[in-house]
């Protein structure tokens, strides 16, 4: 990879991802819903499985420089 795509797409999963951890947690300690609609474990599972995902490609991609 060349070095500036590999440090934005890492910037980009890494920001992405922290962000998502975040906010589901924030909407899970009001005990407020993670989306409308769905059941709130699976709701949280797929939000957190998702913000760890990226959160982890954001890593891969900044220590491949």
């Amino acid at each position: 990879m060349e070095t500036g795509p590999a440090i934005f797409a890492g910037m980009v999963f890494a920001l992405f991802g922290s962000a998502l951890l975040t906010w589901t947690g924030t909407r899970l300690r009001r005990r407020e819903p993670v989306a409308h609609g769905v059941n709130q474990v699976a709701s949280v599972a797929l939000a957190s499985v998702a913000g760890t995902v990226a959160l982890a490609l954001g890593v891969y991609c900044l220590s491949r420089l």
